[in-house]
This record gives structure tokens, C-alpha cells and sequence, in this order.
């Protein structure tokens, strides 16, 4: 369809709308036992909730559209009253320093919000990863009908239900490029052979789930319960990408104390594990083929041993640098030939790209993939850790999380999997036209900006200064209502600011938002020039 209003006379829809049931999702024979079994609780008609489980629910529907495309020329305006309050809740004091309660949510719609100044955002950092489809994403109402039907969100993980079963499933066949119909999944499920992703577990945070990747590793160090591990004796030694000094601060993979450990936190406790032989980390030089390989032959000569590779591919916390195919190709040939297995950290990336996975457009396989925010959409916590059976060595209860198996957040995660299906090439076309346009943005605006860093929809802008880079995400917020933060706090890394806008952003509003971001720009360098 095509879109007519006073300030765009012709815009074209193109996302896909199509519309799916819960039986459409979840299959007719599980939705025919829920019904039956809902029936039983309640008392209901169960030909009346057969009906609402077929219930087609419109997943982008035409007044979606042109609602996001009408308000994107408003942000930065106030569209409603302002809240006046006084609440500052019971926060840490780092939690207060860094509170702003006018950009605070009371309502959001799509990629917007408003705040509790009235004013209309745009989230163009996806609230902080966790809305590739924005807020109240009209295809999420499929879990208001399983509400409706009775289908509970709490689980166990020894109780795991028919959504999240289905759900590690579907996401094990497209981590492999394979159709989960199709005969070779049930092949694949069954391999123990390094860089064949086929186990899952859920977990409600990425820190947890690449805590769980972390415990593997070092399971092959120090036993677990008692028996012989395969590297007991040696030291293991976790590569990381390395800092622009050659420190360890570049990365990001969690909150755990042995992640933080890896990005340079608790230098103390880190120093104390490496004098004691319990276990270093080293930083390995970003997309340098020939650095990797030196580390490699140099941490596997007694008495050390590489216990992991670490790493994201858009480094979103280290300047928004991409790493190269090439190097992380020549990476993964040298960490199979060295038997180290390689955590890929999608925590940031995922939901993001067309066929789900950032790794698979690079060609590589890791051995853990760690995955979270984006599937969900901003609807539940619920983070998976992806793995190879070659690394299945925990119990049950080593990975523990109660509540990790929820059925409702496995349902969020196939209505987004499936928008995503549906709209891929869009997805990757509008990315890739974003990416394009920041990088003119920062040739125009050279003597501000060094560069454009990132890809797609996760591109930044890295800064000849840090006062610039803060100022200019300041006026974005403020005067263009854009919610765009400047990464300022790492040492020896050059002060970006950052974006990563939902996949709903169609080609008209990311031409929109880099429009205002010249306007800022502009002004800024008449005023240094004035």
C-alpha cells in the first residue's frame, strides 16, 4: 500500500504485513491440547478458545506504518503534558549521578517514546538493544491470546514446555542455515563435533549465559565434580580482543566477576588468579591476522593452554569497530587447529541481521553463541547461550537459572524470529543505506568527525574529541529528541556516539534522523567558526 498525508503525499509501505495465530506459531496439535486442557481448568468452551488460539493477528499493519512514518518529524517537539515528580526511588549512588528522568518512558509506540517531559523520542539506540521491532509491536499480541488461554509463563528447567522446546530448536536450525523441518536438523542435534551449533540453554541475561560458555572452558581445566578434566595441569589463558595500548579493556561480556575480570575490572583479582596459575587473559590485537596467530602458538607452550576466544563482531563498547571477515576467519582456522573453542558474544548483534546471526554472513563457526535482548523484544529478560555438543560437560544444575525456561518469553521469541523471516531483505537493505549515509556524514563533517564506525543499523560516529562527541548527543537529545549516548568512559579509544536503530526504521525515517544529525552538526561547526 501507499501511505497519503499533508507531510509525506506518497510514501510507500515496505515491511510485509501477514498475519499468524498461535496455532499458526506453535503448531494445530499443541494449541488443540491447550485449549482442551484450558477448557478443563476453567470451565470454558474449548471451541470458543480454539478459536481465539486461530485468531490472526495483523504484524504490521497499515496504521503501524504510517503512524512511525507521520511522527518522525516531530521528535524533539513536547506532544504531551509534562509529569511532574518528585520520586527518585532508592537507586546506587552511580544510579543516581546517571539518572534523567525527563527522557524516562511513560508511553511508547514503535521506535518512540514519550518522555516524562511530554516530549517525543526517537529510541535509536532500541532502549538499549532490547526493541529491534520497537515498543508495542502489534504481532507481540499473540502473547496477550496465550495469556488468554492460560498457557504459563513459569517453568523449571526439568519441565521445559512445548514454546521454549520448539524455540531452541527452530534457533539451532537457523544458527546452521537449515530449515527446521528439514531432515538434517535431526542430524545435527545428535553431533559432537566443535563449531556444529546444537545445544541451548536458556538463561535470563547475557552476562549468565556467557558465564555459562566461561564455565565450559574452564571445565576443561578443572573438573567439575570430581572426575580427571582433558587440560588439568595446564594454565588456561582466555584471549580477548586487546585495547588500541594492548590492554584488556576493549570488550564487553557481562557482569559476572570472571567476565568483568576479562575486560580489565578487578585488576587486583585478575592479577591475583594470573601470580596464583589459576587463569589469565590476554589481549590479542584487533584485526591483526599475524597478532593472533603469534598468541596462539605463544599461550599453547606448557604450562599454558588457551582456555577461549571472546570476542563480538561489532565491538559496540569499544568505539563501534567491526571486525574484519578476513581476520576473524583466519582466527577460527587457528583456534580449530589449536583446539580452543570461541565464544561469538551476539548478545548486541543478534535480531538484528537478516538470517538472525551477525556470524553467519561472516562465514564462521563458533563454538558458543551467546544471545539475548533483541529475540524478546523488550517483552521478557531471556538471554540463550548456543553451543556445540563437543563443550556439553555441565549438569543440570551448572548452569542454573529458575526461571530461564518461560514460555511466554520463548513466544516472543518466535514472533520476532518470524517478522524477521518475513522481512530480512528489507531489514539488510535499509541497514546497509544507514551505514551509507553515516559514512557521508562523517566525509561532510570532517572536522569533527574521524570517521563512521559499526554496520547497519549498529553504526556510530567516532569523534575527533570527547567534549564534541558529548555535545553533540546532548543537542540530539535535547533540541532533536534523538536518543543517541556518547561512549567516552574507555581509555585509548576514540569518543563515538552511538546508534542502533529497531529494524523497523524504514528508509524514510533513517534519511529522517541522519538529517537532523547534520542539521546538529552544521550548527556546531558555525558556532567553533563564529
Amino acid at each position: 500500500m501507499r501511505l497519503k498525508n499533508q507531510e509525506y503525499p506518497e510514501v510507500a509501505q515496505v515491511f510485509q504485513n501477514f498475519s499468524r495465530s498461535l496455532a499458526d506459531l506453535a503448531g494445530e496439535d499443541y494449541t488443540n491440547y491447550v485449549c482442551a486442557a484450558s477448557a478443563a481448568l476453567t470451565g470454558e468452551s474449548e471451541a470458543a478458545l480454539r478459536l481465539l488460539a486461530h485468531e490472526a493477528v495483523p504484524f504490521y499493519p497499515a496504521e503501524f506504518f504510517a503512524r512511525q512514518e507521520a511522527l518522525i518529524s516531530r521528535t524533539g517537539e513536547q506532544i504531551a503534558p509534562a509529569m511532574d515528580s518528585a520520586e527518585s526511588g532508592a537507586p546506587s549512588d552511580s544510579y543516581r549521578a546517571a539518572q534523567h528522568n525527563a527522557q524516562s518512558p511513560l508511553a511508547g509506540f514503535g521506535g518512540f517514546r514519550v518522555g516524562e517531559d511530554g516530549r517525543l523520542y526517537y529510541a535509536a539506540k532500541s532502549e538499549h538493544y532490547h526493541i529491534p521491532l520497537g515498543h508495542s509491536f502489534p504481532g507481540y499480541r499473540l502473547i496477550d491470546i496465550a495469556k488468554r488461554l492460560g498457557i504459563p509463563n513459569a517453568t523449571h528447567n526439568n519441565t521445559r514446555g512445548f514454546l521454549t522446546r520448539s524455540t531452541e530448536r527452530r534457533l539451532i536450525a537457523a544458527a546452521n542455515g537449515v530449515s527446521c523441518e528439514s531432515a538434517e536438523i535431526d542430524k545435527i542435534v545428535i553431533s559432537r563435533e566443535p563449531g556444529v551449533i546444537n545445544r541451548a540453554i536458556n538463561l535470563e541475561t547475557g552476562s549468565l549465559a556467557v558465564e555459562a560458555a566461561i564455565k565450559m572452558m574452564l571445565a576443561r581445566f578443572y573438573p567439575i565434580d570430581g572426575a580427571k578434566a582433558p587440560c588439568e595441569g595446564r594454565i588456561p589463558v582466555f584471549l580477548v580482543m586487546a585495547d588500541n595500548a594492548g590492554g584488556i579493556t576493549a570488550g564487553y561480556h557481562g557482569t559476572t566477576v570472571i567476565a568483568q575480570t576479562l575486560r580489565g575490572l578487578w585488576p587486583a583479582f585478575g592479577k591475583k588468579a594470573e601470580e596464583s596459575g589459576l587463569y589469565r587473559v590476554v589481549g590479542v590485537p584487533i584485526n591483526d591476522a599475524a597478532g593472533f596467530e603469534a598468541a596462539i602458538k605463544r599461550w599453547n607452550e606448557p604450562p599454558y593452554q588457551t582456555a577461549g576466544f571472546l570476542h563480538e563482531i561489532i565491538m559496540m563498547n569499544y568505539g563501534g569497530i567491526r571486525l574484519e571477515e578476513a581476520f576473524l576467519q583466519q582466527a577460527y582456522r587457528l583456534c580449530r587447529a589449536s583446539g580452543t573453542p570461541v565464544l561469538c558474544d551476539e548478545i548486541q548483534s543478534c535480531a538484528w541481521y537478516e538470517g538472525l546471526f551477525l556470524f553467519r554472513q561472516y562465514g564462521i563457526r563458533p563454538d558458543f553463541v551467546s544471545i539475548g535482548k533483541g529475540f524478546p523484544g523488550g517483552n521478557y529478560a531471556a538471554s540463550k547461550l548456543l553451543f556445540s555438543g563437543a563443550f556439553d560437560s555441565l549438569s543440570q544444575f551448572g548452569a542454573l537459572v529458575t526461571n530461564g525456561q518461560e514460555e511466554l518469553a520463548s513466544l516472543a521469541y518466535l514472533v520476532t524470529m518470524e517478522f524477521i523471516a518475513e522481512n530480512g531483505a528489507e531489514i539488510a537493505r535499509v541497514g546497509a543505506l544507514y551505514h551509507e549515509a553515516m559514512t557521508a556524514l562523517a566525509a561532510k563533517h570532517g572536522s569533527l568527525i574521524t570517521a563512521a564506525a559499526g554496520d547497519a543499523h549498529m553504526s556510530a560516529l567516532s569523534f575527533e574529541s570527547v567534549p564534541d562527541a558529548v555535545e553533540f548527543c546532548k543537542r540530539m537529545q535535547l533540541t532533536y529528541g534523538v536518543d543517541i549516548s556518547a561512549q567516552t568512559y574507555k581509555p585509548n579509544c576514540p569518543p563515538v556516539a552511538l546508534t542502533k536503530l529497531p529494524v523497523i526504521t524504514t528508509e524514510h525515517m533513517a534519511r529522517s534522523l541522519v538529517e537532523k544529525m547534520d542539521r546538529c552538526l552544521i550548527t556546531m561547526e558555525e558556532e567553533q567558526h563564529a
